[in-house]
């Protein structure tokens, strides 16, 4: 099963973004989305789980939008939050994923048996960080994470 991660897109999903996540049975949006255009263009490709970023905080569109999610992708729960200093010090229980955003920075971090993922950001670019979106590949118990760096 593949599940695509996609965060900070600041109002602009990129045709790139939207190719790279083809082909995915859910999506993640771990927040700062920006415009409810975002949500549906990716609704279109998949189921969406999707968290409130700090800069969509103000937007009346996104009041109901969750600043956290745990989802289950059959054996693995995933917990979501836009920012990383917001995951809680002690997990849910049964959860092998954290996906963040927020840094616009790409990361992979493996900490206490759990994979912590940031997709980077798929909108403006910041600084000279790449532009990326994530994904999960689960099979059964096993987990891991890819990055991909958008070609611009």
């Amino acid at each position: 099963m593949k599940i695509g991660l996609i965060s900070d897109t600041h109002g602009l999903l990129r045709p790139q973004a939207l190719q790279a996540l083809q082909g995915c049975t859910q999506l993640i949006h771990a927040g700062d989305i920006g415009a409810p255009e975002i949500l549906a263009a990716l609704r279109a490709i998949a189921p969406l789980t999707v968290v409130r970023g700090n800069n969509d905080l103000d937007d009346a569109w996104a009041s109901d939008v969750p600043h956290s999610a745990i989802l289950r992708v059959g054996d693995i729960g995933i917990y979501v939050t836009h920012i990383p200093a917001d995951i809680p010090q002690i997990l849910p229980a049964n959860i092998n994923v954290v996906v963040t955003g927020h840094t616009h920075k790409p990361l992979i971090q493996h900490r206490d048996g759990v994979l912590f993922i940031n997709p980077g950001s798929a909108g403006p670019r910041r600084f000279k960080l790449p532009i990326a979106v994530g994904l999960l590949h689960i099979d059964g118990q096993e987990v891991h994470g890819q990055l991909i760096e958008l070609a611009l």
